[in-house]
Formats: C-alpha cells, sequence, structure tokens
C-alpha cells in the first residue's frame, strides 16, 4: 500500500474519477481558505457539490466518513462559503463525502454519501 499522503492523493483521484463518470463536473480541487481545505467542489443538476474524500486502509478504528468531526465541518463550510463569494456562485450547495477503502481482497471501494451533512451541522 502506498504511504499515508499518496494514498490520500490516489483516493482523491479514483473520487474524481468516479464523479466524472457519474456526470459530475470538477470544477476544482483542493480548494484551499485560510486553514481549511476543500478537497473536490464539483457541479452537477444545478447544485454546487463539496466533497470530502475519505480514505482509510482499514476500518478497525473508525470509518473513514466517521472522521467529518464537527471542527471539520466548520471548516469545509466556511470554505465552502468562501469559495461561493470569490467565484460568484448562486447556486445551492449539497455536502457529500467519498470514502475509499480497500475490501477483504484489496481492491478499493468508494462509497458516494450524498447530502452527508449540512452547513449547520457546523453549530
Amino acid at each position: 500500500m502506498a504511504t499515508h499522503n499518496d494514498f490520500g492523493i490516489l483516493a482523491e483521484d479514483l473520487a474524481v474519477e468516479y464523479l466524472r463518470k457519474n456526470g459530475y463536473k470538477i470544477l476544482i480541487r483542493n480548494f484551499r481558505f485560510q486553514k481549511a481545505e476543500i478537497d473536490i467542489i464539483a457541479e452537477k443538476d444545478n447544485l454546487i457539490i463539496v466533497i470530502e474524500v475519505k480514505a482509510r486502509s482499514t476500518d478497525a478504528f473508525m470509518l473513514p466518513q466517521e472522521a467529518v468531526t464537527k471542527t471539520k465541518i466548520r471548516s469545509i463550510v466556511s470554505a465552502a462559503n468562501h469559495y461561493l463569494e470569490e467565484f460568484n456562485k448562486d447556486k445551492e450547495v449539497r455536502f457529500d463525502i467519498i470514502s475509499v477503502m480497500p475490501d477483504d481482497k484489496g481492491k478499493l471501494v468508494i462509497e458516494h454519501i450524498d447530502d452527508a451533512f449540512e452547513a449547520f451541522d457546523a453549530n
């Protein structure tokens, strides 16, 4: 298995490939605002979709999506608001999580959780 950072990059690449195959238009990757980062911002069905990619080599401790804490949500929402203002986007926003984990045979499996959290979940 690749090192931690390499695995994260691979997971994001797989997520982008998955999203494109499913009709999403990738607007930007690794959007940064202050200390926050959004892994992927995409567009589909007249929505802006903010996507957090979580990768784990095992689910022994927690599922990847369980690592998206309230603090992380606040950070993502803040960065998303900045993105919308900076790029003058006036569309509804949805927050998704894509988790990438190996199955019992070592094949990487993508789980896409639509509408995983809402901006008010950060409070």
